[in-house]
Parts: C-alpha cells; structure tokens; sequence
C-alpha cells in the first residue's frame, strides 16, 4: 500500500531523517584510522538514544537472523548491510554508513559514504557521481511523473554516463511507519515506467553504485552484500518527499559535509563538483 502523508506526519518523519543526519554529523566527526566499526556503532546508538530515539535497524528482520546493531556499516567492497566489528579502519578505506531513527511511529532513513585518507581518485569520482545521481533522481520525484523516472535519473547518470555498476537486486523504497513501504524505488529503469507518484509520499531514494561490475553476492551471515569483483561500492540515501514540482529532502547532507571538512583525518576530495543539498 502506498501511503500519502498528511502535515503532522510529514514533520515528524522531517524531524526523525535530521536525527539521521545529526547522527551521521556525529559519526563524521569520530571517523579515524585506528577505531573499530564496532565502536562507530557503540557511539550511534547511545546519540541515538539520549536523544529519544530507537534505532531502526537494531532487531530488524527475520526472527533468528535479526539485523544485530544501530547502524550498517560497509567498508570498500561491502554494497550495503555490513555488520559492525572488530575491524579496524585504515588509511585508504571508503565507509558506507546507513541509519535510521525511530520515534512516534515513523522512521527516518538515511545515508552516506565517507572517505578515509588517501582514497585514490577513481573512488573519489565514484562517489561525486552517485551523490549527483542522488539528488537528480531527487529532481524526478516530484507530482504526476513515475517512478521510472527517478530510477532512469540515476541509472543514466551513473552507468550510461560513467560506466559503473548499477546494483539491481537492492532498490529504494517508500519510508514512514515502516522501514520499508511501498513503493520500490530500483535505480535502474525506464522513463515514465513504474508506479505513479503523488505529492505527499514520502520515499527512501538510495543508489548503491559500484567502480566496477554490478554484481554482488551475500555472505553467509544473511545480510553482507559484496561486489562479487571485489571493487569499490558507494551509498547514499535521502528520506525525500515528493513535491508538486521537484523532491525535497527531508534528511539533509549539509551538516555531514561541514563535520567532513571539519575532520582531518577524512579526504573530502569526493566534495567538489557534486550537487549538494
């Protein structure tokens, strides 16, 4: 079922994406060679909690094989749902961070590729053209046009345009009361194809874009999902509300990237050229 929301329940998922986003401000500035992705999560979910909110992902999923943290943290390879660790971040890394804030019944969904150190150049590129994408999808989500429209924004820009690798088996999505609503949001696809959106939905617009080729496989743990070439891979992710005529952001890139430039021990490099927030 796809939902239209009403103004009361669009400022409360407006206000639970910006708890995302200052969660993510937070994990930018903590970001380090040296520290665990566990403890990346440890801070998240305390941030989370002080400040009234549940973490959305933290028991997600089917009984017996339960989502186990805050956040999905995937470094280099990972595409999405990388469990947080013992892993130590080193110089070079790319780290892919996806919240969500759960609080009076609706969630916010959110997230962000950060660069850590030297990250070579054609990285950096993967991740100034995958935000672009972002946000011209964002441009297409907007009264009367389809979802094909957002999904051919991003698909063209990135694999048309730049030849890299479009996951298919993992889509956007709508977001409010649940983590996952209708309608799905693939970042591949055909102009005016899909479903019809309507001012007032509320969608979860995520490329997942890789350096090399599209496909991926899921390790034994039931949710790491791996390019299967063994290439970079690059996410983020916008709670967006679609407009009569454009989307508008509900969560908000804009803090994440002055705590980045604030933070020396990340390469903001991936910043210039990109269309932001």
């Amino acid at each position: 079922m796809i939902h239209i929301r009403n103004k009361e329940e669009i400022e409360i998922i407006r206000k639970n994406a910006l708890m995302v986003t200052a969660t993510l401000t937070e994990v930018a500035k903590f970001l380090k060679p040296g520290i665990t992705t566990a403890s990346i999560d440890a801070m998240a979910e305390k941030f989370i909690r002080d400040n009234g909110g549940i973490p959305t992902f933290k028991g997600y999923g089917p009984k017996g094989n339960a989502f186990p943290a805050s956040l999905c943290i995937s470094v280099n390879a990972v595409v999405v749902h990388g469990f947080p660790s013992d892993y130590v971040l080193k110089d070079g890394d790319i780290i892919s961070v996806d919240c969500g804030f759960n609080r009076d019944g609706y969630h916010g969904d959110h997230a962000y590729t950060f660069a850590i150190g030297n990250v070579d150049e054609p990285t950096l590129e993967l991740m100034r053209v995958t935000k672009e994408a972002l946000m011209l999808g964002i441009e297409q989500a907007k009264d009367g046009n389809r979802v094909g429209d957002i999904s051919f924004a991003i698909e063209n820009h990135t694999a048309v345009k730049h030849g890299y690798g479009v996951v298919r088996e993992l889509v956007g999505h709508g977001v409010g009361a649940e983590l996952h609503e209708d309608p799905q949001v693939p970042n591949y696809g055909r102009r005016g194809s899909g479903k019809r959106l309507k001012a007032g939905m509320v969608l979860a617009i995520e490329p997942m874009i890789t350096l090399g080729k599209r496909d991926i496989y899921t390790m034994d743990d039931g949710w790491t999902i791996v390019t299967v070439d063994g290439k970079n891979s690059v996410h983020y992710e916008h709670t967006t509300l679609v407009g009569m005529d454009a989307g508008e952001n509900l969560s908000d890139f804009g803090p994440i990237e002055e705590a980045e430039r604030n933070n020396p021990e990340l390469n903001t490099g991936h910043l210039k050229k990109v269309i932001t927030s």
